[in-house]
């Protein structure tokens, strides 16, 4: 069964620190977690005191508090609503959870539905867990990398100035693949 810590980790590894880009629909955004999306989360309220110390935001990655509050927003806001510790195979679980926190957990979960041919409801339950567990890994992998694509394509179409987004997201797509 999947790890928490271990897809926690490698999200990570993607998601960065601190940004504030105004072509990101998400806003401000600290690790991933998107002010405009997640506005009630209470590590918000330490980033906003932190702001005022000279060395903002570098002081963010040590801040134990917040790092915890982050950990607790990925487990119980994706991994567990996904189910994804009862996926068997790690990389898939890693794949599903962090394309739910870069798309959503409904838009993840739809394609995985889609791919592994069961009914697509945007909830990974028993029959989506038991078709992703029996399903051959590489065909499962591929299939969503390239589901991801043009997900990340559709996305351009409609808002061209994503486009300076499309290597990352091409790049963290293919980073499942191994």
């Amino acid at each position: 069964m999947a790890k928490f810590n271990l897809a926690f980790s490698r999200m990570l590894s993607h998601e960065g620190g601190y940004v504030n880009d105004p072509d990101d629909h998400g806003g401000e955004t600290y690790k991933g977690i998107a002010r405009n999306s997640h506005g009630n989360w209470l590590g918000w309220s330490l980033i906003d005191q932190l702001k005022s110390k000279s060395d903002f935001p570098k002081s963010l990655d040590t801040n134990s508090q917040l790092q915890n509050l982050v950990e607790q927003f990925y487990l119980n806001n994706f991994w567990l609503p996904l189910n994804a510790e009862q996926i068997q195979n790690q990389t898939s679980a890693d794949s599903v959870f962090d394309f739910a926190v870069n798309s959503g957990i409904t838009t993840s979960t739809r394609l995985v539905q889609s791919i592994v041919g069961t009914k697509i409801d945007g909830i990974i339950g028993v029959i989506t867990l038991n078709k992703i567990n029996s399903i051959d890994f590489g065909y499962f992998q591929a299939s969503l990398t390239v589901a991801k694509m043009e997900y990340y394509m559709n996305i351009i179409r409609k808002r061209p100035t994503s486009k300076k987004f499309l290597l990352g997201w091409i790049s963290r797509s293919l980073s499942f693949n191994d």
